[in-house]
């Protein structure tokens, strides 16, 4: 942590930053504040126009939205693990508190990461939600088409045997007058 040169501090919101827009790993370029925005902001403009990304700790829902972005199912579902040998080592608040601030971009990335994942998790659950009422009101409209179809046969049915029964009522009618 005490190196300068450390390319650990802030790696996620490099990794995802246009490092060209800050001249590359040349520090003389633009100041250490300015630097960091533009990292920053360039990493998040490149989050955003990703088609999909995934958090560790949202597996079932990183799962729905894999699937939902690339048409595709896996075989089974993904498995949430929510504890790590990490979880179980010691870190001395000091220590905490200075790995915060050499990557204080990262933090800052990963919470726009998240909400803008849970974001599309929702806008896509809507989504969901929206083309299952789609389909049932479609169902439901096949359903009263064939319904009414039906009631139209019957009723068609019906008034073609009234019909009938009346030419066949003046049929023995007519019978009945020639009988005498």
């Amino acid at each position: 942590m005490d190196c300068p040169y450390n390319l650990a501090s802030n790696r996620q919101a490099r990794m995802l930053a246009d490092l060209s827009l800050v001249g590359c790993y040349n520090l003389s370029v633009m100041g250490e504040e300015q630097r960091s925005r533009s990292l920053l902001e360039s990493a998040k403009r490149n989050l955003k126009e990703m088609a999909f990304f995934g958090l560790t700790e949202f597996q079932r829902k990183t799962q729905y939205l894999f699937e939902r972005t690339f048409h595709m199912r896996f075989i089974s579902p993904f498995t949430q693990f929510n504890s790590t040998r990490a979880a179980g080592v010691e870190v001395e608040p000091e220590t905490q508190q200075r790995i915060r601030e050499l990557n204080v971009l990262d933090m800052e990335l990963y919470e726009y990461a998240r909400d803008l994942f849970l974001q599309r998790f929702q806008y896509s659950r809507q989504q969901e939600h929206r083309e299952a009422r789609r389909r049932r009101q479609q169902e439901r409209r096949r359903l009263l088409r064939g319904r009414l179809q039906w009631m139209r046969q019957e009723e068609e049915e019906l008034a073609w045997g009234q019909e009938e029964n009346s030419t066949g009522g003046d049929y023995m009618g007519n019978v009945e007058r020639w009988r005498r």
